[in-house]
């Protein structure tokens, strides 16, 4: 037990938000405190689905070839009928933010990934078996009653970030209640190892009688997901046989090893509130989604990267402790959009009766007569894209569906002078930068060096054949046109990667205005 000790950030669960948080915050330079209560990561599968957004924040982490060393790339999901005919497929071969945007992975192994990349970091503490008692706040500080073995101690830090799960003890002390609604619907989850599949795709079975998904995973892996009816009763449908015959009849290799069957009932809720004085919830701590999207572990990650970069801006000065007021305000809407988002692939997979199995499968084939229709769900373009309206950006004169402003910047892989390919974020840096895309840079470089740029401390990054002094040059032709209509602009990036600004090279001087508003907000009191 370390006692008597204060950290600027304190993080309580040590599953992937809270690990994520914690590698983020070793990068970053700030010290930090994970408490878990459990001796260890977690052993069984949960999440299996890591999508691009998530492999971005890895990459941001240091960690994500690590990562996607152990996971499959780029799978996609294909539809099937009651008759056994597939009616669609959704197999995205599109890399915006640099990654596939689907890859099978397996909870305990990221964890532990994630775990040992914290030991990176000498002023990263990780404390397991270290529960969490209590806590107390005041304007300066939060105090948090640990407790390890028989001993109980206190620690301080200034802020503590409650990654703490569905059930958060946090959330309950500070008396804040999850809205949204618990689904009646149950489901049988199945994992198995060495079970060999011929396609690295997950097959959804749009069977009324017996929706089904199966999801191959790395290492000869492979979960299933059935939907119960309700007169099932659970103890009937985990019996040996019955998981023996849903095997036998969802086309799972004989030689398949049982490694964890479970009943889950699926929730789609929000925190009433994410935040009250020095406490923030991140992860099911704020938000549970159902799983038909594979998004509930990915918007835990989307928070820790928010997040972080946040209170690494605080801590080490350069902005204010106001900054996390836009914390809420940027995730909340983007959480909702993928809750729903799940509901929606849920009634796809899951079809109520067969007169709605048959005008979905039906509707899907009408829509691949069409090329775009059909790029539209192979390319999975569906799925709501991140894009804040509110929090720390300055909003332009283009309209919600244009503008940059509030949306992450795609992340190319780039051909460098000197042969190396490398991606976006790498060049960008950790902190700020300015990305210059005005064939003047000659000129718009100087003007960027006092302030408010500075207060920034922003990286710049021109668009050209050859760096400028103090910044880093890329080709011209990096974007392949995806910011042709920013052409003479200077946009600013945030440290996760989302445009804070896109301003006109002959507007830079009036809009500095804005920017400088904008930081000094952050230091107005909380």
């Amino acid at each position: 037990m370390i006692q008597g000790l204060h950290y600027p950030v304190a993080i309580v669960g040590a599953g992937p938000t809270g690990l994520t948080l914690a590698n983020l915050l070793g990068v970053y330079g700030v010290a930090c405190v994970i408490l878990e209560r459990n001796a260890a990561t977690v052993h069984e599968p949960r999440a299996v689905s890591i999508d691009d957004e998530s492999l971005r924040t890895m990459q941001a982490a240091g960690l994500v070839e690590t990562v996607m060393s152990e996971t499959v790339h780029g799978y996609g999901s294909h539809y099937y009928s009651a008759r056994g005919r597939c009616f669609a497929k959704v197999q995205p071969t599109e890399q915006p933010y640099g990654f596939p945007r689907r890859n099978a992975f397996r909870q305990p192994v990221l964890e532990q990934q994630l775990n040992e990349g914290l030991k990176r970091f000498p002023h990263v503490t990780a404390l397991f078996e270290h529960a969490l008692v209590s806590f107390t706040q005041d304007d300066k500080q939060v105090t948090l009653r640990v407790k390890h073995g028989d001993t109980e101690t206190d620690i301080t830090a200034d802020y503590l970030i409650a990654c703490d799960g569905a059930s958060s003890g946090v959330r309950r002390t500070l008396g804040i209640a999850l809205g949204g609604s618990t689904f009646r619907e149950r489901w049988l989850i199945v994992d198995l190892e060495n079970s060999p599949v011929t396609s690295p795709h997950t097959k959804v079975f749009s069977n009324p009688a017996r929706p089904c998904i199966a999801l191959p995973g790395p290492h000869l892996t492979r979960r299933y997901e059935f939907l119960l009816h309700e007169n099932e009763r659970d103890e009937d449908m985990l019996a040996p046989d019955m998981i023996k015959h849903l095997m036998e009849t969802h086309e799972a290799a004989p030689e398949s090893r049982l490694v964890r069957k479970v009943v889950y009932t699926f929730h789609a809720r929000l925190a009433e509130r994410w935040s009250e004085g020095r406490v923030f919830l991140a992860g099911d701590a704020a938000h549970l989604t159902p799983p038909f999207a594979g998004q509930g572990m990915n918007s835990g990650v989307r928070d820790a990267f928010n997040i972080a970069w946040k209170l690494a801006a605080i801590v080490q000065g350069r902005l204010g402790p106001g900054l996390l007021d836009s914390y809420e305000p940027e995730r909340r809407d983007h959480v909702w959009a993928m809750i729903e988002f799940a509901f929606n692939i849920g009634r796809v997979l899951s079809p109520a009766n067969k007169l709605t199995a048959f005008a979905i499968e039906w509707g899907f084939r009408a829509m691949a007569l069409f090329p775009k229709a059909r790029d539209y769900i192979a390319q999975m373009k569906f799925k709501p894209p991140p894009r804040f309206s509110q929090g720390f950006l300055v909003a332009d004169s283009g309209g919600a569906r244009e503008t940059l402003v509030g949306r992450m910047i795609p992340q190319p892989h780039i051909r460098m002078s000197d042969g190396k390919d490398v991606r976006l974020d790498d060049l960008l840096g950790q902190g700020f930068a300015l990305l210059v895309t005005s064939p003047r840079a000659g000129e718009v470089v100087p003007r960027l060096q006092g302030e408010p740029w500075s207060d920034l401390d922003a990286r710049i990054v021109v668009l050209g054949d050859a760096a400028l002094p103090g910044t880093v040059a890329i080709p011209p032709s990096s974007f392949g046109g995806r910011l042709d209509a920013y052409n003479d602009h200077v946009l600013v990036l945030r440290p996760d990667r989302y445009v804070a600004a896109c301003i006109k090279v002959d507007e830079l001087a009036k809009r500095s205005t804005a920017i400088q508003k904008l930081i000094a907000g952050t230091f107005q009191a909380r």
